[in-house]
C-alpha cells in the first residue's frame, strides 16, 4: 500500500491550496483518514481527519479555514487550504487506516509529506 500526496507548493499569505493524497495497491477498506503537519523545529501535530462516514475534525489554528474531504471511490483524502497564514508553512503528510484483506487487521500508513510554503 502506497499514499502519494501532491498539491504543495509556494504561496501567498491570504492565498490558497489543495492537496491530495491518493492510497493505492492491496485495499480492502480504508477507515479514518487524515493530514497532519510539521514546522521546521516542531512535532508533527494533527490538522484535519474524516472518517469512512464523511465526519470531521479539525486542530483550533485550523477551523473555518481548511476543509478536508475524501472521495471513497479514488481512496483519496483532500484538504482545501484558504486563507493561509505564514504560520502554516509546514510539511504536510497524509495518513490512512487501511485494511488490506477481510482477514487482516487495520494498520496506519502515511505519505511522503508535500512541502507547503506560506510567504510573500
Amino acid at each position: 500500500v502506497q499514499l502519494q500526496a501532491s498539491g504543495g507548493g509556494l504561496v501567498q499569505p491570504g492565498g490558497c491550496l489543495r492537496l491530495s493524497c491518493a492510497a493505492s495497491g492491496s485495499i480492502f477498506s480504508i477507515n479514518g483518514m487524515g493530514w497532519y503537519r510539521q514546522a521546521p523545529g516542531k512535532q508533527r501535530e494533527l490538522v484535519a481527519i474524516i472518517t469512512s462516514g464523511g465526519s470531521t475534525n479539525y486542530a483550533d489554528s485550523v477551523k473555518g479555514r481548511f476543509t478536508i474531504s475524501r472521495d471513497n471511490a479514488k481512496n483519496t483524502v483532500y484538504l482545501q487550504m484558504n486563507s493561509l497564514k505564514p504560520e502554516d508553512t509546514a510539511v504536510y503528510y497524509c495518513n490512512a487506516l487501511i485494511r488490506r484483506s477481510w482477514s487482516t487487521s487495520t494498520n496506519t500508513y502515511w505519505g511522503q509529506g508535500t512541502l507547503v510554503t506560506v510567504s510573500s
